[in-house]
């Protein structure tokens, strides 16, 4: 388990760990049995072709749940997520680095909150799925 982060700690600018996954195509198909999208685009490859793309692409809800497995993994285990938003700015396919990555960019201390700048990114460094997060964070008081 990692260690808490508490509100005192954090600073705007600071960057939260980072997170790096390695989709397969199994996953994709494990993702579409459980989320119900089973648009070919992300599990068959000659169809995928068909629409004009180079191959499978990875579910853009999936990217959305990576963002807030990021966010939970930065507050946990005493913070909470509030909010996770992204937007779908490029596609990203299987077998290659998929990095998650944030920045603080507001604190309130009202309610010991945190904003955020968080993104996905491929191998190139292109932010494929920019998005913003909330999370609450427990004081060292």
């Amino acid at each position: 388990m990692a260690e808490q982060i508490y509100f005192e700690d954090v600073a705007e600018g600071d960057e939260i760990p980072a997170l790096e996954k390695e989709p397969s195509t199994q996953q994709l198909v494990q993702w579409a049995a459980g989320s119900g999208d089973f648009y070919q685009i992300h599990y068959d490859t000659a169809f995928a072709q068909n629409t004009g793309l180079d191959g499978i692409i990875v579910h853009g809800a999936l990217k959305h749940a990576w963002l807030g497995e990021l966010l939970h993994r930065f507050a946990s285990p005493g913070g909470r997520v509030r909010r996770v938003a992204c937007s779908y700015r490029g596609m990203d396919v299987p077998a290659q680095t998929y990095r998650l990555r944030g920045t603080v960019t507001k604190k309130s201390a009202a309610e010991r909150t945190v904003e955020l700048s968080i993104w996905g990114e491929n191998e190139s460094g292109q932010k494929t799925t920019p998005g913003t997060g909330v999370v609450e964070l427990p004081s060292r008081a």
